[in-house]
């Protein structure tokens, strides 16, 4: 086995999603070009009829209008069959009350789940538990990686969404656990000056703990 075999295509955060044309459970598709002019969160699952998948699809499901106020759309992955999927999203919807409106992609061979980086190693055949958000842009702006057995935090997809919104909108940072920091609550952060005179300018200033670390509130 030689490194082409064992490496993984990771996506970069700053770089453009790959134009990939996919076959889900409501149709074919094209991405990015499909979500054009809004975020959208692709989300592979290692496979359906699984205990922790179906949590994830089902708090999806009953979170959609929340990430769809942020102009976010949702669409699934993993390399179960087109009917598979069909047949999972009935039996989410009969046995747990949850209706799946977003797209499911089948990706039986594999393809676009090893051009997107989400088997791990790129021989194992099964996709991994991962989610990458992309904006409208068509950029990729984050990529998360969990265990087989752990379950991801829709919340957490929600707050970097809320923040990716905050930075751009107001050019500035969010600090940890932001909107909810134990320093500065739910302030947000400037960024560091670029000169001297504005470093300068910057000491003593209300919200400035020094020139470098100075907070706003929005």
């Amino acid at each position: 086995m030689n490194d082409l075999d064992t490496r993984v295509n990771i996506p970069c955060i700053g770089e453009s999603f790959p134009h990939i044309e996919v076959r889900t459970t409501l149709g074919a598709m094209t991405l990015p070009d499909h979500f054009a002019g809004k975020w959208f969160i692709l989300f592979s699952h290692p496979g359906d009829f699984t205990p922790v998948c179906t949590t994830e699809f089902a708090s999806f499901a009953l979170n959609h209008e929340r990430f769809r106020r942020l102009n976010c759309e949702l669409i699934g992955l993993s390399v179960d069959q087109v009917h598979s999927h069909i047949k999972w999203v009935e039996w989410i919807e009969e046995r747990l009350g949850v209706s799946i409106e977003y797209p499911i992609i089948a990706d039986a061979n594999g393809d676009v789940s090893r051009t997107i980086g989400a088997i791990h190693p790129p021989n194992s055949g099964s996709t991994i538990r991962a989610a990458y958000i992309v904006d409208p842009g068509a950029v990729l702006q984050s990529v998360m990686y969990y265990p087989r057995g752990v379950g991801r935090s829709i919340e957490e997809l929600l707050r970097i969404l809320q923040a990716l919104h905050v930075v751009r909108r107001h050019k500035v940072a969010t600090p940890a656990n932001w909107p909810s920091n134990e320093l500065i609550g739910e302030e947000v952060l400037l960024s560091p000056p670029g000169t001297m005179e504005e470093a300068r300018r910057r000491k003593g200033m209300q919200g400035c703990l020094d020139w470098w670390f100075c907070t706003k509130r929005l």
